[in-house]
């Protein structure tokens, strides 16, 4: 089983927590404090593989700041939600983004945009065109429209995220096939790495049969010199006895 550990952002009022909520535990929230964070797990198969989730939600509340800046540290993978019927959630989005490749600092963060409340059709102010604009401008970043009301979308964004979180790790481990060394690899992993020309890490060549032959008559010659400069019979046959008892198997 596996860890990873997923960061719900995003501004007030957009449906975080009924998001989250209705992904855990399958229900809606009717109400909820906005300015509460808090911490679901759930365990959950993608794949054939099973993976334990932390899901942190986070308060959309400026003193916040400080520890929204310790969960990006510590996550593998974000939903960025905005509300479809709020555009200046989506434009918080384009901060809260920066912050996140600030601080995670590589090339490729798990991400995923999400517009949710898309189940409000007449109070919609941000079209489906927009929200794919903005994916686009971010390197084409996986974007759903969800409804935590009608639980539409909600397993895809955060099955997509986790994917996005083992791609991430299959590459990781294809470019550094060496830094696997001690770790666990898939199937999978293997597979890649040795599509990517090296040898996975968890096969090991074993002698070829061809190579014992030579390796056994030098020795046999080795023994006969030995005993012909003692001059014992008795010896020679001990250092072939011990020889016969050093078996290769393969």
């Amino acid at each position: 089983m596996r860890d990873y550990k997923l960061v719900v952002l995003g501004a007030g009022g957009v449906g975080k927590s009924c998001l989250t909520v209705q992904f855990v535990q399958g229900v809606y929230l009717d109400t909820y404090d906005p300015t509460i964070e808090d911490s679901y797990r759930k365990t959950i198969e993608i794949d054939n593989k099973v993976f334990d989730l932390e899901i942190l939600d986070t308060a959309a509340v400026a003193q916040f700041t400080a520890m929204r800046e310790l969960y990006i540290k510590s996550g593998m993978g974000f939903l960025l939600v905005y509300s479809v019927t709020d555009r200046q959630s989506l434009e918080e989005l384009l901060d809260l983004r920066e912050q996140v490749l600030r601080i995670k600092d590589v090339s490729r963060v798990p991400m995923v945009l999400v517009g949710n409340k898309a189940d409000l059709g007449d109070e919609r102010v941000v079209s489906v065109e927009e929200g794919i604009e903005v994916s686009s401008k971010w390197g084409k970043v996986p974007f759903y429209e969800t409804s935590a009301l009608l639980r539409s979308n909600v397993d895809e964004v955060f099955v997509d995220l986790v994917r996005q979180i083992m791609r991430n790790e299959l590459e990781a481990v294809n470019n550094n096939p060496k830094g696997t060394k001690g770790r666990a690899v898939t199937p999978a992993a293997a597979t890649n790495v040795k599509r990517g020309g090296a040898t996975p890490v968890h096969q090991v060549k074993a002698p070829t049969s061809k190579s014992r032959p030579n390796a056994q008559h030098r020795a046999h010659q080795r023994q006969q010199s030995k005993a012909a400069a003692n001059g014992s019979t008795g010896k020679d046959q001990s250092s072939k006895k011990k020889q016969k008892d050093k078996c290769v198997i393969s």
